[in-house]
Order: C-alpha cells, then sequence, then structure tokens
C-alpha cells in the first residue's frame, strides 16, 4: 500500500512511490528530463512528452497505489478553449516575453496597490507579467481562450475532468488575494483579463477525483510548498532553504505578511498547506550549475556534478564575485561569457578557468543567502539559529558547508527529494493515515539521519561579504 508523488522540476520530472508505516520511504519509479522547446518566438515547455512520461510512471507505480498527486514549478499555466482544448503549449517563464511588462502594468495598477492586494514578490517572471504579455500582444489568442489553469492544474485536468486551480500554486501567479481569498478582480482588469478565466480554489488536503482505483489527492501543487512540509523539524519558528534550480529561503507563518518592510526587501508570501502562509524571498540558485554544466559538456569536456565541488576546493576563494539576480543571467544560453561579462563591467577579476566560474557562483549564491536571512530577520524579529536545507541542492557538500560559515549558522542538509515527499505526506493526511503535518515533521526529524554542517570563522568571509554588498548596490 503506497500513495504516488508526480513532481515535475523545472530540469526533470520523477514519479515516486511512498510507504509509511514507522517512517517514509520513497522509491523512484521514473525519472525524465524536462526540456523546453523553442517553437517560433517562444520557448515552451514540451507538456506532451511530460504527460506521456508521467502517464508511464503512474502506469508503473499504480498496483496497490490509494491516491496520487501531483506538484510542479511555479507561475506558469495553460489556456484552454470553451471545448477544453488546451490552446498552445505553456510558455516558459525563462521566456523574454514579460521583458517590460512591469512597467507596462505598473501604469494601469501601482506596483504598491498590487503588493497590498497580493503580498507577492515583483519578478518579471510571475505569472501577472505573462498574462499581460498576452493580453498586450496577443489578442487573437486570448480571444479563443475560455478559462486558464496553472501547470499542475492541467494535469490534475487531464487526470479527472476537473478545472480547478490549487491554493498554493495560485498564490504565485501575483493575481490571487490572500485577504479576500479569491482572484483578484481589480488587478485583472487593468490587465484587459478577465476574471470569469479563472476556475474555483482547492486546497491541499481535498481530494480532486479518482483515477481507476486511486484517489487524485490535492498536495501543495506548488513544488516549494510541498517541500516545506517536508522539514524535519519540530520547532514553529524554522528557517528553510529550498535549494534546486531556484533557491528560495523562508519561514512558515500562520497569517499573510503585509507590511513596508516586506514591500521594500522584495519578500512574498505564497500559500503552504494546511492553509499556511510561506513568507521568503526568491533567490537564484543551481541554475547556474545547470546551464554551466550544458554548456562545458557540450564543447566536450567531461566535467559532472560530482566534480564542481572539487573544482571550487581548489580554486582561490572570493576571487570573483556576482550579483547572481542580475536580469541577464535569466536565459538558457551561454553562461561564462555573461559571468566575464559582468565580472567586466563591475570591475571584478574575470574568471577563466572552470573551477573560477564555479567558485563565483558558490560564493556569490551563499552571501545571497546570508542576505537573505538577515532580512528575514529584520522581518520577522526573530534570530534562527538552524538552516534546514532541502531538496536537491542539499546534496552539495562544499555549498552547504559554505553556506554554514558566511552565515554562521548550523545547518542541517536534507531530505533530499522533499518536493516528493511533502507531496505524498499530505496524500496520506488526505486518505486518512496522518492526522496533520506536524505529526509528520516529528517523524521525519526521528528517523531521518542528514547530514549537518557547523560553522567555522573566517574574517575573508566578512571582507568579501561586504564587498557583495557594495558590489549589489550598483
Amino acid at each position: 500500500m503506497h500513495v504516488i508523488a508526480v513532481d515535475l522540476g523545472a530540469s526533470n520530472g520523477r514519479v515516486m512511490k511512498c510507504t509509511y508505516d514507522d517512517s517514509f520511504r520513497l522509491e523512484e519509479v521514473h525519472r525524465f528530463p524536462n526540456v523546453p522547446v523553442k517553437r517560433g518566438k517562444y520557448l515552451h515547455w514540451n507538456i506532451q512528452q511530460l504527460w506521456r512520461e508521467t502517464i508511464k510512471g503512474i502506469e508503473w507505480a499504480s498496483e496497490g497505489a490509494q491516491s496520487i498527486g501531483i506538484d510542479s514549478w511555479g507561475v506558469d499555466f495553460g489556456l484552454l478553449d470553451s471545448q477544453g482544448n488546451l490552446l498552445e503549449d505553456p510558455i516558459h517563464y525563462r521566456d523574454p516575453r514579460t521583458n517590460g511588462m512591469m512597467e507596462w502594468v505598473f501604469k494601469r495598477i501601482t506596483r504598491r496597490e498590487i503588493f497590498n492586494k497580493t503580498g507577492i514578490q515583483f519578478l518579471e517572471l510571475n505569472t501577472l507579467y505573462q498574462l499581460a504579455s498576452l493580453s498586450r500582444r496577443r489578442k487573437a489568442l486570448m480571444k479563443k481562450a475560455g478559462s486558464y489553469l496553472g501547470f499542475p492544474d492541467l494535469f490534475n485536468y487531464w487526470l479527472t475532468g476537473e478545472k480547478r486551480a490549487e491554493f498554493s500554486h495560485a498564490t504565485t501567479t501575483q493575481c490571487y488575494n490572500p485577504l479576500e481569498k479569491r482572484w483578484d478582480p481589480d488587478i485583472l482588469k487593468a490587465i484587459g483579463v478577465p476574471v470569469e478565466f479563472f476556475p474555483d480554489i482547492v486546497y491541499p488536503g481535498d481530494i480532486l477525483g479518482s483515477m481507476k482505483s486511486m484517489s487524485v489527492s490535492v498536495p501543495a501543487c506548488h513544488d516549494t510548498g510541498s517541500a516545506v512540509v517536508a522539514t524535519p523539524t519540530t520547532d514553529t519558528d524554522f528557517v528553510y532553504l529550498s535549494s534546486g534550480t531556484w533557491s528560495l529561503m523562508g519561514t512558515e507563518t500562520k497569517e499573510t505578511v503585509i507590511n513596508d518592510e516586506v514591500y521594500q526587501q522584495n519578500f512574498t508570501n505564497e500559500g503552504g498547506a494546511e492553509k499556511t502562509n510561506r513568507l521568503l524571498r526568491n533567490l537564484p540558485g543551481l541554475w547556474f550549475e545547470q546551464e554551466l554544466l550544458r554548456e562545458w559538456t557540450s564543447k566536450g569536456s567531461r566535467v559532472t556534478y560530482d566534480d564542481l565541488n572539487q573544482l571550487a576546493e581548489g580554486t582561490e576563494p572570493f576571487r570573483s564575485i556576482i550579483n547572481p539576480a542580475d536580469p541577464r543571467f535569466m536565459a538558457p544560453g551561454d553562461m561564462t561569457s555573461r559571468i566575464i561579462e559582468y565580472c567586466r563591467e563591475h570591475g571584478e577579476p574575470q574568471p577563466m578557468s572552470m573551477g573560477e566560474h564555479i567558485r563565483c557562483v558558490y560564493d556569490s549564491l551563499a552571501f545571497s543567502y546570508r542576505l537573505g536571512l538577515e532580512q528575514l530577520e529584520s522581518i520577522t524579529g526573530k534570530h534562527y539559529h538552524l538552516i534546514n536545507v532541502i531538496g536537491g541542492g542539499s546534496l552539495n557538500k562544499f555549498l552547504n558547508q559554505h553556506t554554514s560559515d558566511i552565515t554562521q549558522r548550523k545547518l542541517v542538509a536534507g531530505p533530499v527529494e522533499a518536493a516528493a515527499l511533502g507531496n505524498a505526506i499530505v496524500q496520506y493526511k488526505c486518505i486518512g493515515l496522518l492526522r496533520d503535518i506536524s505529526e509528520a515533521r516529528e517523524v521525519l526529524k526521528e528517523t531521518l539521519e542528514l547530514p549537518v554542517y557547523y560553522p567555522t570563522d573566517g574574517l575573508e568571509w566578512e571582507n568579501a561579504y561586504n564587498r557583495y554588498l557594495e558590489l549589489i548596490k550598483q
């Protein structure tokens, strides 16, 4: 007896079986790459391929399964016609169609009004600016559209026939008002999108329908929301760093936190399981690793992920520093030349070797984590003694130790498949085998054997961090 967790990530998807008695055990049934495709002017997700691979994995895992749940990254979506057919493959959040759209939107509704209504961080990739781009430039497509579904909502629709929007994913759009608990009509009217496009909200813990003999349960369908569920802690005040393609640093709160400091620091409020709030900062992450490796291997290098830590360890620390949030690093492509360009423009020594590039990335990411932690502590008025690193990035031993050193915090690394595990935990709650998430976190803390990192001292880290702070002001 088990549940099936489908976790669709920006670089790959996986179908996992999860069993639970005295502990949780995950078994990978199917893993497949998620490779976007360029069609015409736009970068699309290959949703047909993802659907085929997902169904294949579900079929392999279905015998004895009680429930299935799906999670994915945030902000992206599909539009359906009046017959329920997908009009086109969802467009990738890294597509440049949103360039300049924030300014276009702010002429119609102010930046502060949007924040006061949504509590969401301003990122050009947000659903709001994707929809604004369609409203402004693709009116013919919008006329054909009958409804909107977020990326995981599409999969749930194809499994059950039910058009619903899951709460945690809806909150990433910057179109949902958590205070009024509805899609915000003022924001949508400002960009020329009818509120009738948007389906009713369902919440983590609901059961959406069935597929064969399985329930189709609703986890936190935003992958970070699921990952936070699997934080192995019994503390009510804790910090997580969800480390993957993106890095998300934050804490869990009972209510949405909308105030001047959250606005000024560009923090965000996203929904979580049990209707909690995730107060966090969306930071750049291991996208740099992925792009550098893709570039180097395409040029004939045999370097692997396992080699990166050794390359970083063997390279001079803090030689080159970048602002990893600089917009030039968003798009896929030649990452080394963009890092060199950034360093040249900002008076930093230009990295030349693979080791110097990856060390530059790790140093800069760790500094951004420290700044994010300091901002979070300022907003909440709390001091956090420990960082829980969850997700695939928890395997990066060098970056874990580096983050512990630079933040001067103890760090616990894992679980690796946090999103799939959190997805499964909510499913077990759906079908009545878990009381709540606190019970699951207690089990995780008692049963998981996770590596722990302790900070060491170093004045050079302080000096380099101050250099980073000056750099990001430029």
